[in-house]
């Protein structure tokens, strides 16, 4: 029976939902249960042991991809689509006799606002819910008018690109024209422009692109942008400065407007040009779109000529010829009256078989009738592929005998990189399957060859759409990532140099807005670090023997060193952890080099020690301000750190029961475990800088009144003085700054502060109007007065200190000569 029993604990905790954590903690308890008791289980712990098993698997939260009712794979828009539909319905405003609507539809309000953040999203994929619990997202929800007509005004409008600060860059800098709307969900000229912006949409379709970005879920991007008014309309062009549009808010005003911007010539054919332009366009492999205008028939209007033109332009010419004036030349194409012709490239006036005559005045028609007319990519195949990309730099769409929708489109991609020297073809891993099986290419991708031979590339897991594959490719070219397999995957052995390696799968949305992040942290650390990437749904055994268990996981490898990335998904964030690799600010403590460092070497050295455990999400969001508050301290307190998921027994002999416990050692010789805890609830580097040092003795003396006049104005000091306020809130953020300064100043300047409160008169009578004010007071041999002291414009120690000591080697000679008059 009891054997049975624990046959079926270890059943259930299987089954339990996915929480590593907890699994190792449950299957832990009842494997010392097994070991110690046996077969002699009394029934009573057997009936506990399968109570607590089911209240574990009771107490599991809904998964919130289930809650939304959307796939793990899902974009931000579809969780926003699907929160919405979620929102009209559960709503407790929709719901008015539901005592229980309001816990349910918070609820789902958690999980929308967990999951529309790219690091939110991560932690909660890789540690669940406890990864969260100390974040206030879900505390609240909008009225339901506000999801029936405010929010997400453009997420169902198809042509409509809804852009966030993970595609923005990429989208803008593509070398196609964006026309940008930034709205405020709750503005209510935003909301009486968007019918206008919808229809300006359509019109403008193919032409360039017309995109929304909500400034109230990307605040950061469009504070970057100096946005500051709502709606904000910007047309951008690569290279070029933003322009904005202060017209009227109209559709016909809109599309005036943004035809500035597609400057692709129309030229007019006659007899003196027709011949020289053809054979031009004819010699570079591009076509032409030709409208014959007459008295009879139709031929494209002017504004129709000009957007054709913008959606065609690189791929075909754009010309019209007046059939009135130039009769013999219309009547050389058989032309009698008006009528629209596509001449491919390649072919001859004569050839009239190639001619695709167009039978449709709509630019979006004509757009798509000449674009499947036009060649495809130039097919790549065998050698001829490996001989090619030996030292040209190529974008590849790799297909599977059938055509995708995007392969039209595709065609455009050689226009908009030729100016970057890439070449653009294709492989049908149909007929060349040896090639694609080599390259573990299993399904329809992009991707780019550097130049530098067949296995030096980078797959595009981005969205399938021309302008993200353009921004893709030229980062990629000039980046150093590389796409990874397990004939060139760095192993222990044959690693000659550091590596970064990113375990991922294509369907996980934090990781691919991490990897345009690792491009730009691989151009800063070229010839230093290699960086490269692993699909682990391709590479599942290789990504097992290094224990992945949650996507993205970036790795540094160094030699026999490995270390786990934890941070922001950001360049930034990946430089500064490198950094610290090589030049560690915290101090990673065993229960040894505690005992040793923390405990064991009183005499004042104070130690910041963060007691955490790796599966905490909090601990995780914890670790990059915890470095940047190490560096901010350096030289003056002590940082460190202890895994107590790994010595668990030792954090539990410190009287650690929490992740992350922060405590501040105070060094006390008489009492090594005298610590203070931080209880305060901002955990950046800042605020923590601001708790560990206010720990430390004063070396800054206050003044009053009369120590201000015996001691600055009348004594042979220099001195710098911090003129307060009590009651100021940037005055407190600045006490612990002035501290830093008192300590780089010591023995060449003295620090002092003065209560502007306590002694309103002394510091009116020094001209003192704002708190805080800072003011160096240097000695010059004679009595100084109230308003002597120099302003210094700052806040920062080393800033001030910077100035202090260049104040005083310029009067270095002064004080010099002063000295020996003296004597």
């Amino acid at each position: 029976m009891a054997k049975k029993a624990f046959e079926d604990a270890h059943a259930m905790i299987d089954l339990l939902p996915d929480d590593q954590e907890a699994k190792t903690r449950l299957s832990s308890s009842v494997g010392v249960l097994e070991v110690e008791m046996g077969p002699r289980v009394p029934p009573s712990v057997l009936l506990l042991l399968s109570s607590l098993l089911l209240l574990a698997a009771c107490s599991q939260s809904v998964d919130y991809y289930e809650l939304l009712k959307v796939s793990r794979d899902a974009s931000t828009r579809e969780i926003r689509q699907a929160f919405k539909r979620l929102a009209l319905t559960m709503h407790p405003d929709k719901n008015p006799g539901d005592s229980s609507a309001h816990d349910r539809f918070l609820e789902v309000n958690r999980a929308y606002e967990v999951l529309k953040d790219a690091d939110l999203r991560k932690k909660y994929d890789k540690y669940g819910e406890k990864g969260l619990d100390e974040q206030q997202q879900g505390g609240g929800y909008e009225s339901w008018n506000f999801y029936r007509y405010d929010f997400g005004i453009y997420d169902d409008d198809l042509e409509v690109i809804t852009l966030d600060s993970g595609d923005f860059e990429a989208a803008v800098n593509s070398g196609e024209i964006w026309f940008i709307n930034f709205y405020f969900p709750r503005c209510s000229h935003c909301h009486e422009l968007a019918p206008a912006w919808r229809e300006f949409a359509k019109e403008m379709d193919g032409v360039m692109r017309i995109g929304a970005v909500n400034c109230g879920d990307n605040n950061h991007l469009c504070r970057s942008k100096g946005i500051n008014s709502y709606p904000s309309l910007y047309v951008y062009k690569a290279g070029q400065r933003p322009e904005r549009f202060n017209g009227e808010r109209s559709k016909d005003s809109l599309v005036q407007f943004s035809m500035k911007f597609v400057t692709t010539s129309v030229t007019e054919l006659w007899q003196g040009n027709m011949f020289s332009e053809i054979e031009t366009a004819y010699s570079s492999g591009m076509g032409w779109l030709i409208t014959f205008c007459s008295d009879t028939g139709d031929c494209l209007e002017p504004r129709t000529r000009q957007k054709v033109a913008g959606m065609l332009d690189g791929l075909v010419k754009v010309g019209w010829m007046d059939c009135t004036s130039q009769q013999h030349l219309c009547d050389s194409f058989q032309v009698t009256s008006g009528a629209t012709a596509l001449f491919p490239p390649g072919s001859t006036l004569e050839q009239k078989g190639s001619v695709l005559w167009l039978n449709t005045l709509d630019s979006r028609e004509i757009y798509n009738q000449v674009i499947n007319h036009l060649p495809d990519l130039e097919l790549l195949t065998g050698d001829g592929f490996k001989r090619k990309l030996a030292h040209h730099r190529w974008l590849v769409s790799f297909t599977f005998g059938e055509k995708s929708p995007a392969s039209n489109e595709y065609k455009k991609l050689q226009a908009f990189l030729q100016g970057d020297h890439i070449q653009v073809g294709r492989v049908d891993c149909k007929s060349d399957l040896k090639l694609c099986q080599s390259l573990y290419i299993h399904k329809p991708c992009v991707a780019v060859f550097k130049g530098m031979g067949i296995h030096d590339f980078e797959i595009h897991h981005g969205k399938d759409v021309l302008y993200n594959i353009v921004g893709f490719a030229r980062d990629s070219v000039r980046a150093h990532v590389n796409t990874l397999r397990p004939d060139n995957f760095p192993s222990e052995k044959d690693r000659k140099e550091p590596w970064l390696v990113d375990f991922f799968a294509p369907w996980c949305p934090p990781c691919r807005a991490l990897l345009p992040e690792l491009r730009k942290a691989s151009i800063q650390l070229a010839g230093q670090m290699k960086f490269g990437t692993l699909d682990c749904t391709i590479h599942q055994n290789l990504c097992s023997m290094y224990n992945i268990q949650a996507y993205p996981t970036t790795v540094i490898f160094n030699g026999s060193s490995v270390h786990e990335y934890e941070g922001q998904h950001s360049a930034d964030g990946i430089l500064e952890f490198i950094q610290d690799l090589v030049n560690p600010s915290v101090m990673v403590l065993d229960p040894d080099s505690f005992n040793e460092r923390v405990k064991g070497r009183g005499g004042g050295q104070l130690w910041a020690v963060d007691f955490y455990a790796p599966w905490c999400g909090p601990c995780q969001a914890l670790i990059p301000e915890w470095r940047r508050m190490a560096k901010m301290l350096s030289g003056q307190i002590q940082v460190g750190s202890v895994d107590c998921k790994r010595f668990q027994t030792f954090c539990q002999t410190q009287g650690v029961r929490a992740y992350p416990e922060i405590r501040l050692y105070l060094g006390d010789p008489r009492n090594a475990d005298r610590y203070t805890t931080y209880n305060g609830w901002h955990r950046d580097a800042h605020s923590l800088r601001s708790w560990a040092l206010s720990s430390l003795p004063r070396l800054s003396v206050d003044l009053a009144p009369d120590s201000f006049r015996s001691q600055v104005l009348s004594g042979q000091d220099h001195w710098v003085l911090d003129f307060y306020a009590p009651w100021c809130g940037p005055c407190q953020h600045f006490a612990p700054e002035f501290e830093i300064l008192a300590r780089s100043l010591k023995g060449r300047v003295r620090a002092g502060k003065v209560d502007c409160q306590a002694h309103h008169q002394t510091c009116q009578s020094a001209g003192i109007t704002a708190y805080p004010t800072v003011r160096f007071y240097p000695y010059l041999g004679t009595r100084r007065h109230e308003h002597s002291g120099e302003y210094i414009n700052s806040r920062d120690a080393n800033v001030i200190d910077d100035i202090i000591t260049q104040r005083l080697q310029k009067l270095a000679p002064r004080l010099q000569n002063k000295n020996k008059d003296e004597l």
